[in-house]
């Protein structure tokens, strides 16, 4: 096994913030190679214990609607099981037989049949303006549509429908709350300002507004834009969830797909096109998060040579001073000792002690190939 070559994600670092299926993709990055980092930015409060969820299913069993939309399959098998629970389950599927029934993709169609139900339509696009265009198109003036949410609401969609006409019944199924512990949530801000995360992956439009509301309670707002903006990468299942770091100006990464697979896959394909790779004593080494490969082998380097590796690959080739390099060290005061233990540690993790040359009473240096075309090229 030691000839497999590792994954897209090894030496990276990937932030987690979803608090739904955070398991199933935290395994998909772990996969791939990559370290998580996982910080539920909101929990959801458990479906049984909910007050608005039980009086709209009250009050559209008692007054059923014309059309229900069904936006998530989670969230539609998620209603029905609570309904189930409170006594109302065979009465709610009642309801739901005589209305005009729309999907919003193919798992919540799935997820309708699976209940014994039948869809009317559902749109080709997966999109919410596909369904809004629809139904607008039909016209809604004086119809009662129910709107079934997953966790955050939809106010442009609401909106232009009651501006239409229609009396809108929102159904809140799986309401997103703050987490009950912040800590996990901290520790995410710290190592993204640190730099020390690569990425950070959102699920949820809310889950990234928490993460920056949380940011400007703890005053580290701008620092978190910052790292987002230039060094940490924001990878986001669709642009929904992109909205509020957008707002902040910070640039996303997106699939073409909005699931957890294809948004693992952008990652795969953005991180190592990110890591600077150059050709150092005849050897391909690429820098990633926290390792660095040397032909293909992945090699960790502890926190204080990745910063010292860094300072030198900013300027490829060219003597870089101990005293800047002592600056680079987090807590390393004017010993420059401890720059020289740091280098020694480095060279061992790297398994190649030439690709770092020392320059007697100057500093350090990589050892660029002189045939290389351009410090960052393949070599």
């Amino acid at each position: 096994m030691h000839d497999q070559p590792p994954g897209p994600l090894a030496g990276f670092t990937v932030g987690v913030t979803a608090a739904r299926r955070a398991d199933e993709l935290g395994a998909l990055i772990e996969r791939r190679g990559g370290v998580v980092l996982h910080a539920p930015a909101l929990r959801t409060m458990p479906l049984a214990d909910d007050a608005e969820l039980l009086a709209a299913t009250r009050e559209l069993i008692a007054t059923p609607p014309d059309v229900v939309i069904a936006t998530t399959a989670i969230g539609f098998r998620g209603w029905i099981e609570a309904a189930g629970g409170w006594g109302h389950g065979e009465a709610l599927l009642t309801c739901l037989r005589g209305v005009e029934l729309l999907a919003r993709g193919p798992k919540v169609k799935g997820a309708i049949r699976a209940a014994g139900l039948t869809e009317a339509w559902s749109p080709a696009s997966e999109s919410m303006a596909e369904v809004l265009d629809r139904l607008l198109g039909e016209g809604v003036e004086q119809r009662r549509i129910a709107l079934q949410l997953h966790g955050e609401p939809l106010p442009d969609f609401v909106g232009a429908l009651e501006q239409g006409g229609a009396d809108v019944v929102v159904v809140p199924v799986y309401r997103w709350m703050p987490p009950e512990d912040f800590a996990p949530v901290d520790r995410l801000i710290e190592a993204t300002v640190a730099r020390s995360l690569d990425a950070v992956s959102f699920t949820s439009a809310p889950a990234a507004a928490s993460l920056l509301s949380r940011a400007e309670h703890r005053g580290q707002l701008a620092e978190l834009v910052d790292a987002l903006r230039h060094d940490v990468l924001a990878a986001c299942v669709g642009p929904v969830t992109a909205g509020p770091l957008q707002a902040r100006g910070i640039d996303t990464v997106q699939p073409e797909r909005f699931r957890l697979g294809p948004l693992v896959q952008a990652i795969c394909a953005e991180l190592p096109a990110r890591a600077g790779t150059l050709p150092l004593a005849g050897r391909r080494v690429e820098i990633r998060g926290h390792a660095v490969l040397v032909d293909g082998e992945l090699r960790p380097v502890p926190p204080a040579g990745m910063t010292l590796l860094r300072a030198l690959a900013r300027r490829p080739g060219w003597v870089v001073a101990r005293a800047e390099l002592l600056r680079a060290l987090p807590g390393a005061g004017r010993d420059e000792h401890a720059v020289e233990t740091a280098m020694a540690r480095l060279r061992t993790a790297l398994g190649t002690p030439e690709l770092i040359q020392t320059v007697v009473k100057r500093g350090y240096r990589l050892a660029l190939d002189p045939a290389a075309d351009s410090p960052y090229g393949d070599g």
